[in-house]
């Protein structure tokens, strides 16, 4: 299958409707992001990789960093950790306050804000330091310079309001083991990390091959590394979860600052990203580029 060419018709494909909507704009330092870029990058089982449109551009990958959060601890905490998380889907705003205090302090999965700040601090504890923590496995599986953007990270700790109020919630239900500015700074500063495409896509290569990265090094059990796939199709999309399993039939994370990762297990690893959102904040042309993907090459899970 001739994957560049795919690549490239899907940068034509949906070149359109890029630019048509707005970035996030509840965070300054994405609103100001130019709209009109569009880039996808394909890393496969074997080590390939294949891009196209804006595929080498850095971006803020915001809420997939909560994917290597998870797998970090899963392959050091393992079944633990659910006694502190649930596994269903949400139905409800990522930063829902309504639905954590009514569950008792207990998010519904790691993906949405208050899941992920429980993984964050469980990652705090097991390491000493999250983000870094996050930040290495990105380099390592990369094989590129990753960091925060410090403007991006300024910008969300300066208007970070309900994901504060969502740590002090958890922290009074006891849901917390350190203190809420740790996890917080700690959750802003791997949510702030900036990524290209192709680093992306080649840093999560090891969930399309049962956890062993293309070195052969195992960054998770093949158990493990189904269970985060399954968490992606379920609850990667946030609200619109079901209807991107039925457009697209992959798991699949998003993250506001546009970037969506995908992974046809047993094949590869697909990273899009444009910084325009529809109103359950995924990128509107990432979605219509992974649905062109999966008809082009009949590669689902379904």
């Amino acid at each position: 299958m001739d994957l560049q060419r795919i690549t490239d018709d899907i940068v034509a494909k949906v070149a359109p409707i890029v630019g048509q909507y707005p970035p996030a704009d509840y965070i300054p330092g994405l609103k100001a992001i130019d709209p009109s870029q569009f880039g996808i990058a394909v890393a496969t089982v074997n080590g390939e990789v294949y891009g196209a449109g804006n595929w080498t551009t850095p971006f803020s990958i915001q809420s997939i960093s909560k994917v290597f959060t998870l797998a970090l601890v899963l392959a050091a905490d393992g079944e633990d950790l659910w006694r502190r998380v649930f596994r269903e889907p949400s139905g409800n705003a990522f930063n829902s306050l309504l639905q954590l205090e009514h569950e008792a302090g207990i998010p519904r999965n790691p993906f949405i804000n208050a899941g992920a700040l429980v993984i964050t601090d469980r990652l705090h504890t097991l390491t000493g330091n999250a983000s870094s923590t996050v930040r290495d496995l990105l380099r390592a599986e990369s094989g590129s310079t990753v960091d925060p953007d410090p403007n991006i990270a300024a910008s969300e700790a300066a208007h970070g309001h309900r994901n504060a109020a969502l740590a002090h919630l958890l922290s009074s239900y006891g849901n917390l083991d350190n203190p809420v500015e740790t996890v917080l700074h700690e959750y802003i500063q791997h949510c702030a990390l900036t990524m290209n495409c192709r680093d992306l896509a080649v840093s999560a290569r090891f969930l399309a091959s049962n956890g062993r990265d293309a070195n052969g090094h195992m960054v998770l059990s093949a158990s493990h590394a189904k269970r985060v796939n399954a968490l992606m199709l379920t609850c990667g999309l946030y609200d619109a979860a079901g209807e991107f399993a039925y457009r697209v039939g992959l798991p699949a994370k998003s993250g506001v600052g546009g970037g969506i990762l995908a992974i046809v297990p047993g094949k590869c690893a697909i990273s899009v990203w444009s910084p325009g959102l529809g109103k359950s904040g995924n990128s509107v042309a990432g979605v219509a580029a992974l649905d062109e993907f999966t008809n082009r090459t009949g590669w689902s899970i379904f």
